[in-house]
């Protein structure tokens, strides 16, 4: 009885939970004028988990099926009159009744736990219809059809894909160079929303931070040719060294997500750096108060990057399994020398697949160390290419030093 009891009280609190959201949403409307309020939702709940209790004393499905009929042919009438009244197509608070019945009914003959959390996610739905509404207005055709990739990406192509390696040097795994390729286009998809919400006139600050979610390569030649061309030139490098900064920190919680054996050695050098570039990219910034910039953040889900990213990732892995194999475990420096003049998240990725295997924890950690140190001197190489010198030296003073407190935490961390 006190099981019972207890599922039953669960079903009744479904209902609150949602009826008090309905009712705080027609609180201006006079008493009797709506369908259902706190109290009816809260009892239809409650009518669930009794008919649940029924049908499983009875032993007998079909209570529950014909009160779950009655109580949506009932609902749906009253709410019929009420669209008719105030000419409004909404079912929103019909489906939410036949939600609140199923889940009180699921409270009593199912998991409690289960129902409660299905409530409140409900619940949480139903309270953000302005949010939601908004947002599918702001939203574009490029972001949904990004969105929507990323999706395919997850749920349909994942699954499908061997989780097993597919060549002779066993380091080629479609399933998770796919995973990691989805891991890195979430985070670039956060980037360019995080740009979106703040807003194109913060400039310079949210088009390095955002940008170098998707490529701090990138974002040093763009500002790189943007100086070239006349804009302030401490203005951009400043925003070159935030753009470092958050490349660090960006392959840092990969690979904290990967392999999180690797923070141990990866973690303090990373930081002191990125902490080196963002206290240089910051006095930069304050000294060229008043400059402006335009945010720039391209798309990162363009399918011609992202199989670029998926060949390159594939390459490496395959470079590096037949180096690991014909020259030892020590070659994985160099190929991640030569993959980090163009990007850190492939040998960074590949060496954190690694690492507990092929590689120890620590010699992982320094070849993703190799390919951001080779990645931060040729964005120095790419700007002198690229930008006017005062740039490039503002962005190469502001590497230096950051290198340099690398490895002086890197050694000092070795040292105890």
């Amino acid at each position: 009885m006190e099981h019972l009891i207890f599922r039953l009280a669960v079903a009744l609190a479904i209902g609150l939970v949602v009826g008090v959201e309905r009712g705080w949403r027609e609180r201006k409307d006079p008493p009797g004028s709506r369908t259902a309020g706190v109290r009816t939702f809260a009892l239809i709940g409650l009518f669930g988990g009794v008919t649940a209790a029924l049908a499983d004393a009875l032993k007998s499905p079909a209570v529950l099926i014909a009160a779950s009929l009655a109580i949506t042919t009932v609902f749906a009438g009253f709410k019929y009159r009420e669209m008719v009244k105030d000419k409004d197509y909404g079912i929103t608070g019909l489906v939410a009744a036949m939600l609140v019945f199923a889940l009180g009914a699921l409270a009593v003959a199912g998991d409690p736990a289960v129902a409660g959390a299905a409530a409140i996610a409900a619940t949480g739905l139903l309270a953000a219809r302005e949010m939601l509404h908004g947002l599918v207005a702001r939203l574009t055709w490029v972001e949904l059809r990004s969105a929507l990739v990323l999706l395919a990406m997850t749920v349909i192509v994942l699954p499908l894909l061997p989780n097993r390696t597919i060549d002779p040097f066993d380091s080629i795994n479609p399933r998770q160079i796919w995973l990691f390729m989805v891991l890195t286009a979430t985070i670039s998809y956060a980037g360019y929303v995080a740009v979106k919400v703040a807003g194109p006139e913060k400039g310079i600050l949210f088009s390095a931070i955002g940008g170098a979610l998707v490529s701090s390569t990138a974002v040093t030649i763009a500002f790189a040719r943007r100086a070239a061309a006349g804009e302030p030139a401490p203005l951009l490098a400043g925003g070159a060294a935030l753009a470092a900064m958050v490349s660090l920190l960006r392959v840092l919680a990969i690979c904290m997500v990967v392999a999180p054996g690797l923070v141990r050695t990866l973690a303090p050098p990373a930081l002191a750096a990125a902490i080196c570039f963002a206290a240089i990219g910051a006095v930069m910034l304050r000294d060229a108060k008043g400059a402006k910039g335009e945010s720039a953040l391209g798309n990162p889900f363009d399918l011609g990057p992202l199989a670029a990213f998926a060949a390159m990732f594939g390459l490496v892995s395959g470079v590096s399994g037949f180096l690991l194999k014909a020259v030892g475990p020590d070659s994985i420096y160099l190929v991640n020398a030569v993959a980090g003049i163009v990007d850190v998240d492939v040998p960074s990725l590949n060496a954190a697949r690694l690492a507990g295997g092929a590689l120890s924890m620590e010699g992982a950690a320094l070849a993703i160390l190799i390919a951001l140190g080779v990645n931060a001197a040729a964005r120095v190489g790419f700007s002198a290419a690229a930008g006017p010198p005062g740039f490039a030296a503002r962005l190469g003073v502001a590497t230096a030093i950051a290198g340099v407190g690398a490895v002086g935490v890197l050694v000092l961390a070795r040292g105890l």
